[in-house]
């Protein structure tokens, strides 16, 4: 390496001290890294090849010149640095540097460490720098944070959509439970309509005979039958009517409410599934419920309800294609010493093997063509798994059905327990 003579003599001590030896000296030349060593007052004593492909400096035009000469703009950082060796004897390490090259204007970066040397006597005589290129590995750390921005953003995106096709849902699913009770109710009032008609048409004929005089016994006891007739299924009708409301009231209100209560697992069963039966009929489905009676859990009623549906919905839509006939089974009881199983199952084409593997995915549907959003059993397993704290298992085989075991709590830890008296019947 070339040498340059230096105008103050306190430094040609350090100098000496430095390399005594040749070999020494190779292997300062030869080291993978950039290496420099510094004067006390921050002139460059020594430089290896490394540090000049790595900084894009030349030996000669460095040695024996000082930082702030050769690069002003670290100056201040280098001086207070060496300072701080000079003054504690400790060293500095892991400083990250940026800078450009000489003639570049593309930024690149250093991590350096700085270790005092020392005489024989102790005393600290210069400053041994070595310096990593670390630009590829910062280039890298910056896509890496750029792509993890991007892929941020996506899910967020993501998420949102979810959610918003999710809420789309419940709005279509809220959409069926009032056409569902509409069809119901529609039932009961027509008939309603029908006989009270009829009982005034029969009041009229009545009063008009009971006008010209022309009562008979005959008469009269046609029109009492009437009456008493047409009161009974009035009434029939009406309380067929007013309970179908009830529940329509009741499942819209679980729908649209977390709050923990007590509830018998049947008949929120039954109700849940009052707004699917016109479309089951129309497909020739039958619906068998069986259930423990007096089966009272503590829990949420509105995602119960909502699973129920979901998957008894998820088998009108797909377990029969082609208008195939057939039935869907919801069976509820006792299991183990605080669980309650409910057991929703048909006798349709059953699922293949690689469509079960994802039936809880999101946005898996097999009839995506048909405007179906893939949700619905998705929303069936985090209802059950984050809401309800239960378990579930989904067995299927094709033409044998599909049979989905629910295993929840009678009693749910999310909120305090419910009062035994408390419980309210819909």
């Amino acid at each position: 390496m070339a040498t340059t003579t230096v105008s103050q003599p306190a430094v040609l001590k350090s100098e000496v001290l430095l390399f005594p030896q040749p070999a020494l000296q190779l292997i300062y030349d030869t080291a993978p890294i950039g290496l420099a060593c510094l004067s006390p007052d921050c002139r460059y004593l020594q430089i290896n090849q490394r540090l000049t492909e790595i900084c894009g400096i030349s030996v000669e035009d460095h040695l024996g010149r000082s930082v702030r000469d050769c690069v002003p703009a670290l100056a201040d950082s280098v001086e207070q640095i060496v300072r701080s060796i000079m003054e504690t004897g400790e060293p500095v390490t892991g400083i990250e540097v940026a800078g450009q090259r000489t003639g570049q204007s593309e930024e690149r970066f250093w991590t350096t460490y700085w270790h005092p040397l020392r005489s024989p006597s102790g005393e600290i005589v210069a400053v041994n720098v070595a310096a990593e290129e670390t630009t590829a590995r910062r280039r890298s750390e910056q896509e890496m944070c750029r792509a993890r921005e991007i892929a941020e953003t996506t899910l967020r995106h993501l998420r949102e959509t979810q959610a918003s096709l999710i809420e789309a849902e419940k709005l279509a699913g809220l959409g069926r439970l009032v056409a569902g009770v509409a069809h119901e109710i529609n039932g009961p009032v027509g008939i309603s309509l029908t006989v009270a008609s009829s009982l005034q048409r029969r009041y009229e004929v009545f009063a008009s005979q009971v006008e010209r005089g022309e009562i008979r016994r005959s008469a009269l006891n046609e029109f009492l039958g009437g009456v008493r007739d047409a009161a009974l299924q009035l009434v029939a009708n009406l309380v067929r009517a007013s309970e179908l409301v009830q529940s329509f009231k009741q499942v819209a209100a679980d729908r649209s409410d977390l709050e923990r209560r007590c509830f018998d697992v049947g008949e929120l069963s039954e109700q849940a599934l009052v707004a699917l039966l016109p479309e089951a009929r129309k497909q020739g489905l039958m619906f068998d419920v069986s259930c423990e009676p007096n089966l009272v859990i503590d829990s949420l009623p509105g995602p119960y309800g909502l699973v129920v549906r979901n998957l008894v919905l998820n088998s009108i839509m797909h377990a029969f294609p082609n208008g195939g006939k057939g039935t869907i089974t919801v069976r509820a009881g006792p299991v183990g010493e605080g669980d309650i199983e409910i057991v929703v199952s048909d006798d349709g084409c059953g699922m293949s093997p690689q469509i079960r593997r994802h039936a809880f995915d999101p946005f898996f549907s097999t009839r995506r063509h048909e405007g179906a959003t893939g949700l619905g059993l998705h929303i069936v397993h985090s209802m059950v798994v984050d809401r309800l704290e239960g378990q579930l298992e989904l067995t299927s085989g094709s033409g044998v059905g599909t049979t989905v075991r629910l295993v929840l709590p009678r009693k749910i830890r999310s909120k305090p327990e419910c009062e035994p008296e408390s419980v309210k019947w819909a």
